[in-house]
């Protein structure tokens, strides 16, 4: 519990950005947590817990998904947990928009927009989790935004992106 403090914050915040609209985020955070649990002793390098519950909390969402047949469900759960933190409708469409373009960009894209601008993890902390560098990190965060900037721009939105990105930071704990 001592390595896992240090990161609750910053591991509730990426589960509640991975989970939005797709599942319960309390649901995964404790899947997650049991089976990192169970596994603690077989973890390399327990320093780097958050790292291994990040992976495992994207790894546990993709099985999650691929079963999963009730969306709408979800999604309208996560709205009113928007709406009853005081957003306003207009900022609550504003942020389904966002995570419904976060979907088309390629995995790796959204998976660092996500860790970077949602979950405020550093460029490093990204690429230890990605195996990657800080330079591809650096490039693929650029490429997404451009890219979500422009799906944006096809839709009609009452914010912008740095706006929208902000306020779901702020409402994914």
């Amino acid at each position: 519990m001592q390595a896992y403090d240090a990161c609750h914050e910053a591991f509730i915040r990426y589960c509640s950005a991975l989970s939005y609209g797709r599942m319960d985020t309390k649901d995964l955070v404790q899947d997650v947590l049991v089976i990192a649990y169970q596994n603690f002793d077989k973890i390399q390098d327990q320093g780097k817990l958050l790292h291994y519950l990040v992976r495992t909390a994207r790894n546990r969402s993709i099985s999650q998904w691929r079963r999963s047949k009730f969306r709408g469900e979800w999604l309208d759960k996560h709205t009113e947990n928007v709406v009853a933190r005081g957003v306003s409708p207009e900022l609550s469409l504003d942020i389904q928009l966002l995570y419904r373009m976060l979907d088309k960009l390629p995995s790796k894209q959204r998976d660092a927009v996500i860790l970077f601008e949602i979950s405020g993890f550093s460029m490093r902390e990204i690429a230890v989790i990605q195996d990657s560098t800080e330079g591809a990190v650096k490039t693929k965060i650029s490429r997404g935004r451009s890219k979500l900037r422009q799906l944006m721009a096809e839709r009609p939105t009452h914010n912008s992106i740095t706006h929208i990105l902000a306020t779901a930071k702020t409402i994914a704990l």
